[in-house]
């Protein structure tokens, strides 16, 4: 990059437009197969749930980046124009540390946390998968039904449940092929692929409605107070995370099941770096029961911002 190169502003409609799921989610497999990058967070909280939070991560030699997040719980009940959580992410070029570009973090997040479980739910769920049941109808989850389906293209019908249950009804009105439901334990007694994007502090499915080949994706929990699945969802599944470090320090729900021995380190099937490289099994059988831990973090945001660069210069050439 030439020094006087300016910083390229790319905003919210550019993020969409480009990181379409299949692109996106055989990205983040590619980004898989490089070493980890260097990350780390920072998290100030208050009592109301307000928080700021400082996400950076290096590849190095490549480039680095961080990602800057407000989480306002109170925004969307105040006024439907304003999400909650809200966040700009810079990307730097590795060599020299010019800023190569401001990225808007919301949408980079949104692209990013649905194809992180998309590509879990690539290499873990069913190959013939048919129905999903989407938990939680915030302003993730439509994201997160359009990635399951880019990943499972098998996927035909979608199931959606919330606590609210008219958002359920307005987000099956724009997804095709959905169905608002109220009766949870029996959705997920049909589904082959059950993703749940919700705050919960406690179980919302249970271990004893999963079927023989159901593919869990928790994206919530993402402390060690939140629950979405109870142990017996754990112990009766096979448990990969997209970093099995983090999984076991952040995920409420393996936190807890290490901390009452229900659950192991080595019960940890392995994590996105293993699945791409081959250096763990994925899902062995069509009646293993497979879960997914969607934790996050800065190198999956590095990865995107890296390869949305790709496709902007490419747009340019």
């Amino acid at each position: 990059m030439e020094p006087n190169r300016p910083m390229r502003m790319v905003d919210a409609e550019q993020v969409h437009a480009l990181l379409d799921f299949p692109g996106l989610i055989e990205a983040l497999r590619r980004g898989h197969l490089d070493p980890p990058a260097d990350t780390y967070s920072h998290l100030m909280r208050d009592a109301a749930g307000t928080a700021f939070l400082a996400l950076p991560a290096w590849q190095h030699g490549k480039a680095m980046g961080i990602k800057v997040v407000t989480v306002f719980p109170d925004n969307p009940s105040a006024t439907l124009d304003i999400p909650a959580v809200q966040a700009v992410f810079l990307l730097f070029d590795a060599e020299n540390g010019i800023p190569t570009a401001c990225i808007d973090g919301t949408a980079l997040t949104y692209r990013k946390t649905a194809a992180d479980s998309g590509l879990g739910s690539r290499f873990l769920a069913r190959e013939d998968a048919e129905t999903l049941l989407m938990v939680g109808a915030g302003g993730l989850a439509p994201y997160v039904i359009a990635a399951h389906r880019a990943a499972r293209p098998t996927i035909r019908r979608v199931l959606i449940w919330n606590r609210t249950h008219a958002k359920a009804e307005r987000l099956a009105d724009e997804t095709p092929d959905a169905e608002a439901v109220t009766e949870l334990e029996a959705a997920a007694q049909e589904a082959d692929v059950i993703s749940c994007a919700t705050n919960a502090t406690s179980p919302l499915i249970l271990g004893e409605w999963l079927r023989p080949g159901t593919h869990l994706d928790l994206i919530g929990s993402y402390t060690p107070e939140m629950r979405e699945v109870d142990e017996a969802a754990l112990t009766r599944a096979h448990i990969w995370g997209d970093t099995a470090a983090k999984i076991c320090e952040r995920s409420g729900e393996v936190v807890a099941a290490l901390a009452s021995g229900a659950l192991r380190r080595e019960d940890i099937v392995g994590d996105l770096y293993g699945l791409a490289q081959g250096l763990c099994p994925g899902r062995q059988s069509a009646e293993e029961i497979t879960l997914f831990k969607n934790a996050g973090g800065g190198h999956l945001d590095l990865m995107t911002a890296r390869y949305l660069m790709e496709l902007l210069v490419s747009a340019r050439a």
